[in-house]
């Protein structure tokens, strides 16, 4: 690992105007620490964001949950155990990582994590997200890669909360040196191009400091289902997070967002149209799920994704009705 210096921040305003390529916010550390000890990242400096008490609080407004950016996934899931509304979200934290992991990551950094896909955790692969000139999984072996979203990258986004937040409409803060922004998930997210190769809109020089999850109308049923080789302590092959809105046995609206399946969490357009209006009966429910993976373009090793996407949505809408 590159020596680095080590600073712990005084305040938000400080932390932002100290913030580049070189001088990186550290949290959890879960995904930071080991990029750093596999060589793939070495910042100059590193500033501990854990000592802004601003960014660890968690408040209920009339406008929705308020979350700060070093809430440990472990205390968010605890905050939100018992509300029907947003179950999802509780559902998928815990199956995130192992409890140890859990106590010490925090939200913020779940959502920016870096991918897993072994080309580019292998430092002798320069592969495209790294700089390079091409995916290597489209020629080797792509067995848990992208079958939606087209990108030069063919890594698919890691995180099970932010599959869940896209889902619930959630909007995050970001604060820069000079001044904020706040924006929906689904627009904090963004394809990986010739433009830029990361996955996120937050520049260099910004941090993340909330995420909102707005207050859910009243009929909100939400579910979470995560298909993994492992039942435990393992990230997705695919996930499903889906969200109604019910008037009697109708439904109002539908939020569906999947994982494991594009280099960002993906919204499945079509199969939430499929759902409007309609009563949660076995046809619709087949429908909804064979809409999900509409546009899908399958590598030659992960096909197998196709069936797993209508599986999860399947049962994520059967356990809803």
């Amino acid at each position: 690992m590159k020596p680095f210096a080590y600073a712990r921040g005084t305040s938000l305003e400080d932390v932002v105007v100290v913030l580049d390529e070189a001088c990186r916010p550290l949290a959890g550390g879960t995904d930071l620490l080991g990029l750093m000890k596999a060589d793939l990242s070495a910042p100059e400096r590193l500033v501990d964001v854990r000592t802004l008490s601003c960014l660890d609080v968690i408040t209920a407004a009339e406008n929705g949950l308020h979350v700060g950016a070093v809430v440990t996934l472990s205390r968010l899931a605890k905050a939100v155990d018992g509300r029907a509304d947003i179950a999802c979200l509780r559902e998928a934290i815990v199956g995130t990582a192992s409890p140890q992991l859990r106590h010490v990551a925090t939200i913020a950094g779940n959502l920016v994590q870096q991918p897993r896909c072994w080309y580019y955790r292998n430092k002798e692969v320069p592969c495209w997200r790294k700089g390079g000139n091409r995916c290597f999984a489209v020629q080797g072996d792509n067995t848990y890669h992208t079958i939606l979203g087209r990108s030069p990258c063919h890594a698919v986004h890691p995180s099970d909360p932010a599959v869940v937040l896209l889902a619930l409409d959630a909007e995050v803060l970001l604060v820069g040196p000079d001044a904020s922004r706040r924006m929906p998930l689904r627009e904090f997210y963004r394809l990986p191009d010739r433009a830029s190769r990361q996955d996120h809109v937050l520049a260099a020089n910004e941090l993340i400091t909330e995420i909102v999850i707005p207050a859910q109308p009243t009929g909100t049923r939400s579910v979470y289902v995560k298909v993994a080789e492992r039942s435990s302590w393992d990230f997705a092959l695919v996930s499903a997070a889906v969200v109604v809105v019910m008037d009697g046995d109708r439904v109002r609206r539908a939020s569906i967002a999947l994982g494991g399946v594009a280099p960002v969490p993906w919204r499945a357009e079509a199969a939430e149209q499929a759902l409007a209006g309609q009563a949660l009966s076995a046809g619709v429910i087949d429908a909804a799920a064979q809409a999900a993976t509409e546009g899908a373009r399958p590598m030659s090793k992960n096909g197998y994704k196709i069936d797993l996407v209508h599986g999860a949505v399947r049962e994520a809408l059967r356990r809803l009705s």
